[in-house]
């Protein structure tokens, strides 16, 4: 059984080192605007991971910085990034194709909730006052082989993100695989089935205290 690693929780660059170590050699991947933006910053160069942008890119590198800035350079959330050797820009239409079309093995997103069974809450909070944006999220969490989600484990007000069913409207259902967070990594293949999460990497509380506050099963692996 996996016990807790005591010191703080992990900062936005631990988790998408975490998400970025897991990542398949020769993998084609679309990484969502926000935090997931983070894990081109911690692919090897010799990973042999393809990443692939919403607007039009593939073979997109890390965030560029200081002189390697282009400002007609950038990743769906308009972030500057880099072009290694071998990249390429198409119409966004082409790119939808790409995401509609199962040709990406992985898709890193963010997310307000994710249930137990995968159901997939990140484009509105349902809030009045809230501004919707669902991008090509739905796109991506149903044309993608594996969705990962990175996002922190609990909200300002303490209340779990890991949920038994969203209350936020759905983007997509069943289709969360894995979710990574500053507390933990989640995987939910046998919740699909009935069975409990499969926590791994627990960081900070005991697996008793997370247990406590999270209201779904957890199995510590």
């Amino acid at each position: 059984m996996t016990t807790s690693t005591p010191g703080a929780p992990r900062d936005r660059h631990a988790i998408a080192a975490a998400v970025a170590a897991d990542i398949p050699p020769g993998a084609y991947v679309n990484l969502g605007i926000g935090q997931p933006t983070l894990v081109a910053d911690h692919l090897p160069p010799d990973a042999g991971v393809v990443l692939h942008t919403e607007n039009g890119m593939l073979n997109m590198g890390p965030a560029a910085r200081g002189d390697a800035i282009d400002p007609d350079l950038t990743n769906a959330g308009k972030v500057p990034v880099t072009e290694p050797p071998g990249a390429a820009y198409f119409h966004h239409a082409d790119s939808f194709a790409m995401m509609r079309g199962g040709h990406l093995d992985v898709c890193v997103l963010g997310a307000f909730q994710v249930a137990a069974n995968g159901d997939l809450a990140n484009w509105h909070t349902g809030e009045p006052d809230a501004i919707p944006a669902v991008g090509g999220a739905m796109d991506l969490a149903i044309g993608a082989k594996r969705i990962w989600v990175m996002m922190s484990l609990f909200t300002r007000d303490g209340a779990a993100k890991l949920v038994g069913a969203c209350t936020y409207p759905l983007t997509g259902l069943g289709c969360v695989d894995r979710v990574y967070t500053d507390i933990a990594t989640f995987d939910l293949a046998a919740a699909r089935d009935g069975g409990p999460v499969h926590v791994y990497d627990l960081t900070g509380p005991s697996f008793d205290e997370l247990a406590a506050r999270v209201g779904v099963p957890l199995l510590a692996r």
